[in-house]
């Protein structure tokens, strides 16, 4: 039921075309790419960070078990 209700906020295919001349107009052509570059960059540390915590977690998760296992 929320997802239908979320769904009611987005933009539709006109609004998007609105909302990419406002960037334009705001940033300019050649601003763009590096804004681009820029998000670009930040979601690959991300998902780098989320990589390097999974690992973290599997890790502690295989000490953990590792003496367990040994007392049996």
């Amino acid at each position: 039921m929320t997802n239908l209700l979320l769904l009611g906020f987005l933009p539709s295919g006109s609004e998007w075309i609105i909302i990419a001349l406002v960037i334009l107009l705001l940033f300019g052509g050649k601003k763009i790419p590096e804004l681009m570059k820029g998000l670009g960059k930040g979601v690959k540390s991300f998902k780098d960070g989320v990589n390097e915590a999974k690992e973290e977690i599997n890790k502690t998760k295989e000490e953990i078990d590792e003496p367990a296992s040994k007392g049996k």
